[in-house]
């Protein structure tokens, strides 16, 4: 297939049963591949109009053709930037399509709804008419209506006349009667419904057959033959007639639907809408919904459109072309003149007569009062000569209470509206420097805000109201002069010095400052003022100075204040402690000058320690802090690197640094002697994979080793070996494995003191009838034992503590050098006892073996 051949049926066919719509997509209108290129472009563009102009000798595409050349123009420059190489204006007219396209399809879509109604059906003439209209293809068109199920299909022809003559009579009857149809009446009920009347009519799922309708005629009759002779037997007997006869000539069925269709027809008449009749049909006469959505489809299309003068007289007049009819009927003879000329002449007369007010008005200085005339005129006769001419002249009243103003670099403009409420009525406004302006067109047309205004210029602004084509007399405010303040200024302090920086206005001849009133030595764009003392806040004023003429002028400025400090001290070391559940103690010396903060890095800063860097520069995760007497309380909330920096005014000192790992402490510490151990236990710090235990004895150096949670677990503590009498610091942190390196997190501590272990031993002496329990006591070094009590308890089990037996002997205050023996005498018990001693929590007493604290086993 030739390009030509192709291009006529991808493009040409498509547009031209669009309504000879182009393409608004320029990748199809012109057959555009990605990726495009400048020479691409070219010779596409150039072989796609070489098949236009061929195209164009086919009658049926000359319209197209014309269109499509018309718009290549207006793209000219499009594709001129294209061959040179700059392939941007088309991308974004390529985008503008894809949004024509999309806006064109919604208004389509709009179209087909409104058209469809409530009943959401279409007839094919209507689908296609839109389609036109709306340049959419065929297919687009499908899509359309798919997306809403939207159904097409032409109207059911109706009856245009009742099968039976008469009708009328009987249906006469039937109001009479109450019955709601000629159905009802047949069934003997006003009740029923899911009535169907295309294909035959039913009733509540049930055929209204030959056989059906005559057993339901001869009961009908029966009931009426047994009523009392009276007006209602006779109206009754009227119906019957109709029933009868319609069912003998085979038309009982068309009868029936007929009277269905007339009902609707006379609601139609009375101007009810789609929704309602689909609300009387179903509701009111107990049709099946989707029959009525039929049946109201085709009564609401029925109706041709108006032929002979008559009917061009009265779609003149309903398009408010009331002179046009006028016109058309006095060309017509008087014999041939139809009821619409009267209306049409009557019309032109009145709208005339309104006119003529109208000028009246006018020249008496009312024009809103004119415009409402003409308002009601063109509701007449809209084509009446010189009917909108003269409205578009009719100008409105002027604003009041103009006024114009400085905000910022920019003149912001206020009025009261113009009171003027006939048509619609917009504001203008027009600037101009050195006088007012005239008249509308005397000045430069500015918005509301003017955002552009010259500089150290008298400015005057006048705001007038438009009404079509005339405009009000213009209102003016002014003179306005903007003289712009230095813009950007920002201030930054030292040590015992404070510089100063802004943008000074390009129109000013300098910019001063002064400093609590005193002035300051400055340039056109900043200062350094060392007249400042530390950890006083000072009231800068910077302003422009402006030359009007020889005069000098000066702006109200900028207020900023400044508060120089000395430099801060950096944090060199710092040691971390748990503080609560959650928080930490870093604790390090208070600075002389600053302010502690602690940040939270990813890794480690970028600045040596002592490093001196401006605020602006630190990273923002700044760690929630607390001062305290001995540092700072933190909570880091996440793993990373602690770093704590000392700010003074504009300037931080970056401190010591350390990694932390966002583990709890352990809690609930315990550590107690078991002679030469020291059991540990502690609450496992969340989820940490091991723990560091940490002991140092007597002051000497630290031993660290690590513990797993498996083997805290199943040894249920952690046992060191401390010698008896040497005192030592236990301390356990969480760890955690990341890269390779293994961190550490916030440690707790215990101390156990030094605590004297005192041995003791029992020996029974002496002869069977006077035994004596000889109690030996030694030491390592002298202690004094401030009390010593001797327990005895019957049976097999040992006592625990004091409270568990009974005191046989109690010493106070026993002096023991190295060793003593202390003698009682051995109690006499009916069966085993146990002996055991106590001493306050002074010293650590150690047990002999069992078999001598049991007696008489």
């Amino acid at each position: 297939m030739s390009f030509d051949d192709d291009y006529k049926q991808r493009v040409l066919e498509p547009a031209r049963a669009a309504g000879d719509q182009p393409p608004e997509d320029l990748r199809a209108r012109y057959v555009l591949t990605e990726p495009l290129t400048p020479e691409a472009v070219t010779a596409r563009v150039k072989q796609v109009r070489q098949c236009w102009r061929r195209s164009r000798g086919q009658l049926k595409y000359r319209k197209l053709i014309d269109r499509l050349e018309a718009e290549h123009r207006a793209l000219g420059p499009v594709f001129s930037a294209a061959e040179q190489g700059d392939l941007g204006p088309l991308r974004q007219r390529l985008r503008g399509g894809d949004e024509r396209n999309a806006q064109r399809r919604a208004e389509v879509r709009n179209r087909l709804l409104d058209a469809a109604g409530p009943l959401r059906v279409l007839s094919p003439a209507e689908c296609s008419a839109i389609g036109k209209a709306g340049g959419v293809s065929a297919a687009e068109l499908a899509q359309l209506l798919r997306i809403d199920g939207l159904e097409v299909h032409d109207p059911d022809a109706l009856p245009a006349a009742p099968p039976y003559p008469g009708y009328g009579k009987a249906r006469e009857s039937l109001e009479v009667l109450g019955a709601r149809t000629m159905l009802a009446f047949l069934l003997g009920s006003d009740r029923i419904g899911n009535v169907r009347l295309f294909g035959g009519v039913s009733a509540g799922g049930m055929p209204i057959d030959r056989a059906g309708a005559e057993r339901a005629l001869e009961r009908v009759s029966g009931e009426w033959a047994r009523r009392p002779r009276d007006t209602s037997a006779t109206h009754a007997e009227t119906v019957l007639i109709a029933l009868r006869t319609a069912l003998r000539e085979d038309l009982l069925h068309d009868l029936l639907g007929y009277d269905f269709i007339a009902r609707l027809r006379e609601r139609r008449e009375q101007r009810a809408s789609d929704q309602a009749l689909m609300d009387f049909a179903v509701r009111g006469l107990g049709v099946e919904p989707n029959e009525a959505r039929r049946l109201v489809f085709a009564v609401s299309r029925e109706g041709g459109a108006p032929a002979g003068p008559a009917g061009r007289m009265r779609e003149l007049l309903e398009a408010g072309n009331a002179h046009a009819a006028a016109l058309l009927a006095d060309g017509l003879g008087e014999h041939e003149l139809p009821p619409e000329a009267a209306e049409a002449r009557q019309r032109v007369a009145t709208a005339s007569r309104l006119l003529d007010e109208a000028q009246e008005l006018t020249d008496a200085g009312d024009s809103d009062g004119a415009w409402d005339r003409l308002e009601d005129e063109l509701l007449l006769a809209a084509d009446l000569p010189g009917l909108r001419e003269h409205q578009r002249r009719l100008p409105p009243l002027p604003p009041t209470d103009v006024a114009a103003e400085v905000d910022g670099a920019s003149v912001r403009l206020s009025w009261r509206p113009s009171p003027s409420r006939a048509g619609r009525v917009l504001h203008e406004i027009v600037r101009r420097p050195g006088r007012p302006p005239r008249d509308s067109a005397d000045g430069e047309p500015v918005p509301a805000v003017d955002g552009e205004p010259p500089v150290n210029v008298p400015l005057f602004y006048a705001v007038y109201a438009r009404r079509g084509e005339a405009t009000s007399e213009p209102v003016c405010a002014g003179p306005v002069v903007l003289r712009p303040e230095p813009s950007r200024v920002e201030l930054a302090s030292g040590d015992g010095m404070v510089t100063g920086r802004w943008e000074c206005p390009p129109e000013a001849a300098r910019v001063d400052v002064l400093r609590d009133g005193e002035p300051v030595p400055a340039g056109r764009e900043g200062f350094t003022d060392r007249g400042v003392r530390n950890g006083v806040t000072h009231r800068y004023r910077v302003y422009a100075v402006y030359i009007d003429g020889v005069e000098e002028i000066e702006t109200p400025g900028v207020l900023v204040t400044a508060t120089p400090h000395a430099l801060p001290d950096a944090v060199t070391e710092f040691a971390v402690e748990p503080y609560a559940q959650d928080r930490l103690l870093l604790r390090f010396p208070i600075p002389a000058h600053g302010l502690v903060e602690a940040l939270l890095l990813v890794r480690e800063p970028p600045w040596p320690a002592g490093a001196l860097v401006p605020v602006d520069e630190l990273p923002a995760r700044r760690v929630e802090s607390t001062p305290h007497a001995r540092g700072l309380v933190v909570r880091p909330g996440a793993s990373g690197v602690l770093v704590v920096v000392t700010v003074a005014g504009t300037s931080a000192a970056v401190g010591a640094f350390r990694r932390h790992v966002d583990l709890p402490a352990p809690t609930g510490l315990t550590a107690v002697r078991r002679g030469e151990e020291v059991e540990v236990g502690f609450g496992w710090p969340g989820d940490a994979a091991a723990v560091a235990v940490t002991y140092e004895i007597a002051g000497g150096p630290a031993r660290r080793i690590g513990v797993s949670r498996a083997a805290y677990t199943a040894g249920g503590g952690v046992r060191l070996p401390v010698p008896e009498g040497e005192p030592v610091r236990v301390g356990v942190a969480g760890t955690s494995e990341q890269g390779g390196t293994v961190l550490t997190g916030p440690a707790v501590t215990a101390d156990v003191a030094a605590v004297p272990v005192v041995r003791y031993d029992l020996a029974v002496t002496g002869p069977l009838w006077k035994r004596t329990l000889a109690l030996t006591l030694t030491c390592d070094r002298p202690v004094r034992l401030a009390r010593l009590e001797l327990v005895v308890r019957d049976g097999r089990v040992m006592p625990r503590d004091p409270s568990d037996g009974e005191p046989l002997e109690v010493w106070e205050d026993v002096d023991l050098p190295d060793e003593a023996v202390l003698r009682v005498p051995l109690p006499k018990r009916p069966g085993p006892f146990w002996l055991r001693c106590f001493a306050g929590t002074d010293v650590e007493l150690a047990d002999p073996p069992v078999r001598r604290l049991q007696q008489g086993a």
